[in-house]
């Protein structure tokens, strides 16, 4: 068994290839269902977000298993696994395979659980210390546990990496003054134009990103806000806690008129807003200038809008320059957090270690109780046949002694007889054994020297 990473994210590929390898909700399922077909998948996390595409796996490798950390599996076998998961992905999303490989990473064993627990912290984001991952990685989670294709080995994986990312928002300063693409998004705005509560705004999408761009405008003093979203319920809904109006989606050319800022955040497959449809607006506007930030991966607006004169549009890649400020005032949080994981990665080790002996001790004490069970049973027997109570009960001690302590007598003459002294002095660290007398051997010349006076 092998638990094994195949990854994408922002430092490894731009949006453009990142929009292809994203998983849409409603193809999640389908992939998780492919996938686990694929030989030797046992266990499956698909993680899909904006920044990121990861496939979290857990792998039969025949005789090889990374139950304990310390056995060696072969660099040959998890390679085999790597391509077969970057076949599957190019296929399912109709891309050469090269394409995929030049952009993916592939991590195994406890370097899997390090990756997942500083994913999860918001420590390999964008924005570092970003909220928003540690929830999309849960809802990843439980699709795949509805799905029933999370066992122990994964699931245990993972909840730990819940576990540190709670201690890692509780015990360091990672998460003060929480930042996230949103949060960059507004500030974005703050920069470009000199008086932010004046401006209109029309968010696109009514999930927790347009809700936390909706907060950070109000924050900032901006009032005329509109929600556009393809449910009109959940539009009025989210634009209700902010005083803001909730419309549909075919109402956004004539919203867009009225905005200077466009923020859009959807899990639409196919781009919401157009060239043609910006450029009427500009005109409209008479050119003044418009912000449109598409936080959405992939793009709810196509890159054309791009080349408008007084268009100004960014793509979550283009606001990498905001978050840097982020990312130097964390540091000293950030490596708290890598204590943390580090540790954690530690003891989620020493977990499995543990783990691996359950079977052996199961087993132990199987073999222990069967052999109590036939010496008893003879005992009995004897009783029954009128044998002194004194000599059966004798008889039974020395049977379950010379029972309990053959295979281990022979297997350390054996280990012994071969050189491997460490079988024998940690089978005396077992028993709690005392350390043997040293054993004196006569030196040749003082045997000569009794002999010859």
């Amino acid at each position: 068994m092998a638990l094994v990473l195949l990854g994408i994210n922002h430092n490894t590929a731009n949006i453009d290839f990142r929009e292809q390898v994203a998983f849409p909700p409603e193809k999640v399922g389908d992939a998780i269902r492919r996938a686990s077909a694929l030989d030797g998948v046992e266990e499956l996390v698909i993680v899909s977000t904006c920044n990121r595409t990861e496939l979290y796996v857990q792998i039969d490798l025949g005789e090889a298993s990374a139950v304990d950390p310390d056995i060696f599996i072969e660099e040959a076998l998890l390679r085999e696994q790597e391509q077969r998961l970057i076949a599957w992905l190019s296929e399912f999303h109709g891309l050469k395979e090269e394409e995929v490989r030049r952009s993916t990473y592939f991590r195994w064993r406890d370097d899997v659980i390090r990756h997942l627990m500083r994913v999860s912290c918001g420590l390999d984001s964008m924005v570092l210390g970003e909220p928003q991952i540690l929830g999309q990685i849960k809802s990843a989670y439980a699709v795949s546990k509805d799905m029933g294709v999370i066992g122990g080995n994964l699931g245990r994986a993972f909840q730990e990496a819940f576990s540190i990312a709670k201690q890692v928002r509780t015990d360091t300063a990672i998460g003060e003054n929480p930042v996230s693409v949103a949060y960059a998004a507004v500030t974005l705005a703050e920069q470009i134009f000199s008086d932010l509560p004046s401006l209109n705004a029309l968010l696109i999408g009514a999930g927790r990103t347009i809700e936390l761009v909706a907060r950070h405008l109000t924050d900032k003093g901006v009032r005329n806000i509109v929600v556009a979203n393809r449910t009109l319920q959940n539009a009025v809904e989210l634009g209700a806690k902010f005083g803001a109006e909730g419309v549909l989606l075919s109402d956004i050319p004539e919203q867009l008129v009225k905005a200077d800022i466009v923020v859009s955040s959807t899990n639409s497959q196919l781009p919401l807003l157009g060239k043609g449809a910006v450029e009427s607006a500009i005109k409209r506007r008479r050119h003044k200038p418009m912000l449109l930030v598409d936080l959405a991966v992939p793009r709810d607006i196509e890159p054309q809008v791009g080349e408008i004169a007084d268009a100004y549009l960014y793509s979550i890649d283009d606001i990498r320059d905001v978050i840097e400020d982020s990312v130097k005032s964390r540091t000293e949080a950030a490596e708290q957090a890598n204590s943390i994981i580090e540790r954690g990665v530690q003891d989620y080790i020493r977990q499995l270690r543990s783990l691996n002996a359950v079977n052996t001790l199961r087993a132990f004490r199987d073999k222990a109780e069967s052999i109590r069970d036939r010496e008893v049973e003879k005992a009995l027997r004897a009783l029954e046949k009128g044998d002194p109570a004194s000599q059966v009960l004798e008889a039974l001690a020395r049977g379950l002694t010379n029972k309990l302590i053959h295979s281990p007598s022979v297997q350390m003459k054996k280990a012994s007889a071969d050189g491997r002294d460490e079988l024998v002095q940690l089978t005396r660290e077992l028993y709690e054994l005392d350390e043997p007398a040293p054993t004196i051997i006569p030196q040749p010349e003082l045997d000569d020297a009794r002999r010859n006076p």
